[in-house]
């Protein structure tokens, strides 16, 4: 892959998920921001999750791009419902030069809990991907 960073930034603007999982290596993860607990592993995982996603931000626009290497951060930001949010979201990337981990920084806390709320409903109705996000998580 030429540039995984670029193909994301442009998919998840134009809420592209077959754009997004072409940048995205397939034992990638992403920690969820949300709960602390969760780790979502692997591209099917990944594409029900970023689907939601992407389908919950409106008016979503990376700003910078920081970092080379096997490290970037883009830093962006969106709409959920009326309010605005920002997102500094960190990468690592894999030797093939797609993406392998995702790490979401929201802010501030009403649109987090605002996209929270929204975000759940649409990720529950996929108990097996919850399931496996919580066990993939960090021990207790």
């Amino acid at each position: 892959m030429d540039d995984a960073i670029a193909t994301y930034r442009a998919a998840t603007e134009a809420n592209d998920i077959d754009g997004i999982m072409s940048a995205i290596a397939p034992g990638a993860e992403l920690p969820s921001p949300l709960s602390g607990r969760m780790v979502f592993r692997g591209s099917a995982d990944l594409r029900v999750l970023l689907g939601a996603v992407y389908s919950t931000l409106s008016d979503l626009h990376w700003q910078e791009e920081i970092g080379d290497g096997a490290a970037r951060v883009l830093i962006g930001d969106f709409k959920v419902g009326p309010l605005r949010g920002t997102d500094a979201m960190a990468f690592d990337l894999a030797e093939d030069g797609r993406i392998r981990r995702i790490r979401p920084h929201l802010r501030p806390w009403l649109a987090t809990t605002l996209f929270a709320l929204l975000l759940g409903p649409q990720v529950a109705r996929h108990p097996g991907v919850v399931l496996r996000a919580l066990r993939n998580g960090p021990p207790a």
